[in-house]
């Protein structure tokens, strides 16, 4: 089963080769953004009703000015309040260009570099190859080039480890990417990254942001800690589509990535650490970031669609990573800077920022990914560009994360399938499954008989799921996770090795845990 993050990387290289392969684009002026602007109102309202998203929020800044600033819709479907610009949302990995922004006020203070290596940060840090362990920088963390795999600690995080047992925990894990050739988008690597930054410097990472960034450009309603966005009054909810219709089930916690995903914040914040962005740190005419250490934030570090890691130059489509930052060419030679943000559960956004001709666009989303955030900023880029799209964003978008979300639902294809087999093969008696069982990176899980039932502990917390028998000693629970979507997952026991394999973890590591022997 592929991970959806795995899903959404491919969407971003995606979507801004859609961009990029737009035809040569006149330089802008004031009457093409204004002109732009005056179109972009109903393209909103009408993209709302087409899709059902709840709300959205939306931000444009040119030449220093917030020129756009908008809520449309409502904060959670069913209740009147509405979307405004101070409505605060969860932004996912829209938070990974905040990080870096973070670490440039820190990198411009000469508290920390770019290229200070992990373990003199944090002494305490450990990878599975102790090579890449001695040499490994904050750089390579922040653009994905350190070797661990896309989905490295996600399902720990969605079993409920802390972000220090899950940083821990990562030294267990296998390292299938080539160390500073092969791209693989991580949001523990990237936290580990700016953690150690945090380490070293003695504070919170969350303290941290605050002081550095949030707290200097008047962000008051943003925050790295997920109860400030739960104590708000003024707060999207995230929302599903159950049957084409938005539904609010599920809370998103993502403190243990707070950097790569935890932030939330509001349009009108953002507007101004977009301001922060395009005046290369100087904000109401204060050097608040050194100039220096936010571009390099803004450079190429690494190809994120390269065929071969052994020719690091050539890169189909200019398909680039910085230092938190989707980071491509236009048609004008322009560097254009973006990132997106998704939470499966309930949350999209996206950023675009094109420096030299000193305009950005955000849209924050309360729906489950559908390409919306995206389709709104692609949108209005052609139309400054263009003066009309040059294509439909939306459908296109659309249909593909349909597809990405309808394969992560309900998936056990390499152990189970939706439907059950003609002829089940009867299970054991239930006591032969239970037991303790242990594995060295997902910890101690637990099975159990209870009033005939046969009952599943996970780690860390214990959490309980009722298992059903599916076949043979193959039984399934459902599960809802960020990273592994919603549906059946199995448990397939093998009574004669004394084994279980829980296969919604398999993605990540060896998901096989072994009985321990009675306690004598």
């Amino acid at each position: 089963m592929l991970r959806f993050c795995n899903y959404f990387a491919a969407f971003v290289i995606c979507c801004s080769t859609l961009f990029c392969a737009a035809q040569e684009m006149p330089t802008i002026s004031p009457e093409r953004v204004n002109s732009a602007l005056a179109q972009l109102d109903p393209y909103i309202r009408s993209s709302l009703a087409s899709t059902k998203v709840p709300g959205v929020a939306v931000a444009v800044v040119y030449n220093d000015q917030v020129v756009f600033l908008r809520g449309y819709g409502v904060r959670k479907v069913g209740e009147p309040a509405q979307v405004d610009s101070d409505t605060v949302f969860e932004i996912a990995s829209f938070s990974k260009p905040i990080a870096s922004t973070i670490l440039a006020s820190l990198v411009g203070e000469g508290k920390i570099g770019w290229d200070d290596r992990i373990v003199d940060l944090d002494p305490g840090f450990q990878l599975s190859n102790p090579d890449t362990t001695r040499q490994i920088t904050v750089r390579d963390f922040l653009s994905h080039r350190s070797g661990l795999a896309t989905e490295s600690g996600d399902l720990l995080e969605d079993l409920g480890y802390s972000r220090p047992d899950i940083l821990y925990r990562m030294r267990y894990l296998p390292l299938p990417g080539q160390f500073r050739k092969t791209y693989a988008y991580s949001n523990f690597g990237y936290t580990t990254g700016a953690i150690a930054a945090a380490t070293k410097i003695g504070k919170p990472w969350e303290t941290i942001a605050y002081e550095q960034v949030y707290s200097r450009i008047g962000m008051t309603s943003t925050s790295s800690r997920f109860s400030d966005y739960e104590d708000r009054a003024n707060k999207a909810a995230l929302h599903i589509f159950v049957n084409g219709e938005p539904v609010n089930c599920f809370v998103r916690e993502a403190d243990a990535e707070a950097p790569a995903g935890g932030v939330s914040s509001s349009a009108r914040d953002l507007a101004e650490w977009v301001r922060l962005q395009l005046n290369g740190g100087k904000w109401n005419g204060k050097q608040l970031i050194d100039a220096n250490a936010l571009a390099e934030t803004h450079k190429s570090q690494i190809c994120r669609n390269a065929a071969d890691p052994a020719k690091p130059n050539d890169c189909p489509g200019g398909q680039y990573y910085g230092l938190g930052w989707n980071v491509e060419t236009d048609a004008q030679g322009h560097t254009q800077l973006g990132h997106s943000g998704a939470f499966f559960l309930g949350a999209a956004t996206a950023v675009y920022l094109v420096p030299e001709e000193h305009l950005g666009v955000l849209v924050l989303g309360n729906s489950m990914p559908i390409g919306l955030p995206e389709s709104i900023c692609l949108h209005f880029l052609d139309l400054v560009h263009h003066g009309k799209p040059q294509r439909e964003y939306l459908p296109l978008l659309g249909k593909l994360f349909s597809q990405m979300i309808a394969e992560s639902q309900d998936a056990s294809p390499n152990y189970a399938t939706l439907t059950p087999p003609k002829t089940s093969v009867p299970a054991k008696p239930l006591s032969a499954y239970s037991g303790t069982y242990t594995n060295e990176y997902f910890g101690t899980l637990e099975v159990s008989v209870v009033d005939n039932r046969l009952i599943l502990r996970l780690p860390p917390r214990g959490a309980y799921y009722e298992l059903a028998h599916w076949d043979g000693d193959t039984f399934t629970y459902y599960f809802a996770s960020e990273s592994t979507g919603i549906g059946r997952r199995g448990a397939i026991f093998s009574p004669d090795k004394n084994q279980v394999l829980i296969e919604m973890l398999a993605p990540e590591h060896n998901a096989v845990f072994s009985k321990s022997p009675p306690a004598r």
